[in-house]
């Protein structure tokens, strides 16, 4: 009798190469049904339903404008003398925090509340992380879209190079899911895990640049912010939504491969490990 434990299908032997990402090929319907399911699930019940995906970060937005842009008069300087109300700089500094903190925050229970499909005989356990960060960035979309259609309201730009938006945080994006496999794995045979989370992502919102320029620290300290992988992510998509101002390819380009690196390997990682997880649940 085939290894309850293995639970994921062996892909064919020519796909292999490629199967950390089979949740975006073999297994698209199944991971298109589960992010759906948990997009839908979470507006269930409400009066405005789906609405709220737009509605939350309008509200969000327009509060962080009022408040840090009316009330305080902040303003965030770049070295280049370019302003902007500190309310939208910091809504976008949040917004990637916020993509990359809800998928490494369910991480760790993901194996734990989705036991009845660990259970199963066969069932790709690895496409899991997959549906978690395709359900956050369905809502970091939502929070594009708002973005740049009150950008020219609030803070008197429009930058046409926001389209690139989606392509700045793909390195992100994987590193996630390489996140989520690593956290969902552990987060069975370490429970404590998801008491210590909400610690490490308090930090990586506070020693990154979503909150205070990294230019405007002593140099003691720049190396603790740049060394927090939201820092690049958060700058580059200020500098594509609201500086106007191209990516940094080459940094891209190297986070896209350290990415793809991790992801790999913690894929490895979880396929090892996964072979216990009924014994434990």
């Amino acid at each position: 009798m085939p290894d309850r434990a293995a639970r994921t299908l062996a892909p064919p032997r020519r796909w292999r190469a490629l199967a950390p990402f089979s949740a975006l090929g073999r297994h698209a319907d199944l991971t298109r049904e589960l992010v759906l399911r948990d997009i839908l699930g979470r507006y269930r019940g409400a009066t405005f339903g789906l609405l709220w995906s737009l509605l939350g970060p309008l509200l969000m937005l327009v509060i962080y404008t009022v408040a840090f842009g009316q009330i305080l008069g902040s303003r965030w300087n770049q070295a280049s003398n370019a302003e902007a109300p500190f309310g939208v700089v910091l809504f976008l500094g949040i917004m990637v925090h916020g993509f990359f903190a809800e998928c490494l925050a369910r991480s760790p229970r993901l194996m734990v509340d989705n036991s009845n499909y660990v259970k199963r005989v066969v069932f790709p356990l690895h496409i899991l992380p997959w549906t978690v960060m395709l359900s956050a960035s369905f809502h970091l979309v939502a929070n594009v879209i708002v973005f740049a259609l009150l950008a020219k309201i609030l803070a008197g730009t429009f930058s046409p190079w926001i389209v690139l938006v989606p392509v700045v945080m793909l390195p992100l994006a994987l590193l996630a899911v390489a996140v989520g496999w690593l956290a969902s794995s552990l987060g069975v045979y370490l429970r404590d895990l998801s008491q210590a989370i909400p610690v490490i992502v308090t930090a990586l919102l506070f020693l990154s640049s979503a909150i205070v320029p990294v230019e405007a620290l002593s140099e003691k300290y720049q190396l603790v912010f740049q060394l927090n992988p939201l820092t690049f992510f958060i700058d580059e998509v200020r500098e594509v939504a609201l500086w106007g101002r191209p990516p940094d390819w080459i940094g891209l380009a190297w986070r896209g491969m350290a990415s793809v690196v991790v992801l790999y390997a913690s894929y490895a990682w979880f396929r090892a490990t996964s072979r216990g997880f009924a014994d434990v649940l």
